[in-house]
């Protein structure tokens, strides 16, 4: 692929090598054109193997990225979908907006490493992401899965080098769904030998007992979103196996407690329905060889009038270490239907988010 701009005409020209990506590229009827020429305000004219960029330079230099990185993703052999079309758009809106606010470095970052003995990614310095990078690929047996979002991409670098991280944000970011991802992931690569997914059931109180049925019955409306993420990343016959041979544990937050959780990914979703004691509780059944994440948001607390929430305890008290890493992402970070953060953002605009 090359790219060219002529001097006269306010046209950024893009040039591809491989016409047979085109189609993928391109999208059924240019739905993937008209997408990008929705979010940045410029048209977009495919004529053979180029494309012409007609709009203001900044956003014509992000959408000429945008198509690259989708470019790219079809070459490495991975599909291209509207929600990845969105997702490079946010990812060359971040970088151009990081790149035109960085200044140049002035020397060389100290480097670190993780604990496998591989470099660690120095976190403040800015990282070329696309939606496609290897090294936010998640391999699950179902899918490939990667970030569509800046911070969806920080936020899955930091899982894989931090044993215990927070994710907090509205609905739609993505917070429990690569969390399972990374979980499942790990297990497949037989990095852990199990997963362990919790939530604390019944607005935070675990009074399962007036519900009809057994246990599992009583559990599993409460715990059903994650077992949606496993079912979306591995067949359902292998979900069920590997849960009977107990390499994947689905129970209420309750069940955690007295336990020491080795050689595991421990994925706590709902947090914020967590009473600071049984936060505390969860934080610390944290075993040998063991990751754990934290996923909530603060802005939809549905405990008692009075009770202070376990999520927001933990986020002042566990601020500031290093080994901690705490993700945070904001309406811009939705990847669900386009409302969904214009519906985020009003709430927040009204400060009605609990």
């Amino acid at each position: 692929m090359s790219m060219a701009t002529n001097s006269g005409d306010p046209a950024l020209v893009i040039d591809f090598d491989d016409t047979r990506l085109l189609a993928p590229l391109f999208g059924e009827h240019d739905r993937h054109l008209a997408r990008i020429e929705q979010r940045l305000s410029l048209s977009l004219v495919p004529r053979g193997n180029r494309v012409a960029i007609l709009g203001e330079e900044h956003s014509a230099r992000v959408a000429s990225a945008a198509l690259e990185d989708l470019y790219q993703r079809l070459k490495d052999g991975l599909e291209v979908t509207v929600a990845d079309v969105d997702g490079a758009v946010r990812m060359a809106e971040a970088q151009s907006t990081d790149e035109a606010a960085s200044p140049p470095p002035t020397e060389a970052p100290k480097s670190r490493r993780r604990r496998d003995g591989k470099p660690a990614e120095d976190d403040s310095v800015p990282q070329r992401r696309t939606t496609g990078s290897e090294d936010t690929l998640i391999r699950t047996q179902k899918r490939l899965i990667t970030p569509r979002s800046p911070k969806q991409a920080a936020y899955v670098n930091a899982m894989r080098h931090h044993d215990l991280v927070f994710g907090l944000g509205p609905a739609g970011t993505g917070k429990t769904y690569l969390a399972v991802a990374i979980a499942v992931s790990m297990l497949l690569e037989e990095q852990i030998e199990r997963i362990i997914l919790t939530r604390p059931a019944v607005e935070a109180g675990e009074h399962l007992g007036f519900l009809p049925g057994a246990l599992e019955e009583k559990v599993d409306p409460y715990m059903r979103p994650m077992y949606d993420a496993l079912y979306d990343m591995m067949p359902g016959d292998r979900v069920v196996r590997r849960r009977d041979a107990g390499e994947i544990e689905v129970a209420p937050l309750a069940y955690m407690r007295g336990r020491t959780l080795s050689n595991a990914c421990i994925i706590l979703d709902e947090a914020q329905n967590t009473t600071t004691v049984q936060m505390k509780m969860f934080l610390t059944r944290l075993g040998e060889n063991s990751r754990m994440v934290v996923t909530g948001d603060p802005s939809q607390v549905d405990l008692p009038a009075g009770t202070r929430s376990g999520l927001r305890d933990a986020i002042e008290v566990l601020r500031g270490i290093d080994s901690i890493k705490i993700i945070e992402f904001s309406a811009d970070d939705v990847v669900r239907h386009p409302l969904v953060a214009t519906i985020v953002r009003a709430y927040e605009a009204q400060g009605n988010g609990s």
